[in-house]
């Protein structure tokens, strides 16, 4: 079986009520079939700075039934020092969705450029606020080149 690459992605929300917004932006990707979910644990870090790490099937009903459109693959992959690592990083009172995902998309491609006898020689995520940021300083110069000259 071929894989995709992987990507391991932690995300911080405040307060400790993940009630699952950003589920409808991933179900569309993993409907998709661009990445698939291989898997999945939350960080609950408390007022104090104690953390519980919680797997899927330790999750009350209620999440469990917000995660289910997404068929979670739970591989556990994610380990115990990954988990204190993303910890550490977090602010108290906050709640944390480890993911690993499998990019989909590029199996194809992949098997498409090793056909062609083509290999990688380099890969790497650039995150999306650095695109963003790069993005707003180009057009901004592109903006001020195009003022009249005084």
């Amino acid at each position: 079986m071929t894989y995709g690459p992987v990507d391991f992605l932690a995300l911080e929300f405040k307060g400790n009520q993940f009630k699952g917004e950003i589920l409808p932006a991933l179900l569309d990707l993993v409907q998709k079939k661009i990445v698939r979910v291989i898997d999945f644990i939350v960080i609950i870090k408390d007022q104090d700075g104690k953390h519980r790490a919680l797997e899927l099937e330790q999750l009350d009903a209620e999440m469990v039934r917000i995660f289910d459109p997404l068929e979670l693959e739970i591989s556990g992959i994610i380990q115990i020092e990954d988990i204190a690592m993303i910890a550490e990083k977090l602010e108290n009172n906050t709640t944390a969705a480890i993911l690993l995902f499998e990019n989909l998309w590029a199996i194809r491609f992949g098997e498409a450029a090793v056909k062609a006898n083509g290999r990688m020689v380099m890969y790497q995520r650039i995150p999306f606020e650095v695109v963003n940021e790069t993005m707003e300083l180009f057009s901004q110069v592109d903006a001020d080149a195009r003022l009249p000259k005084a």
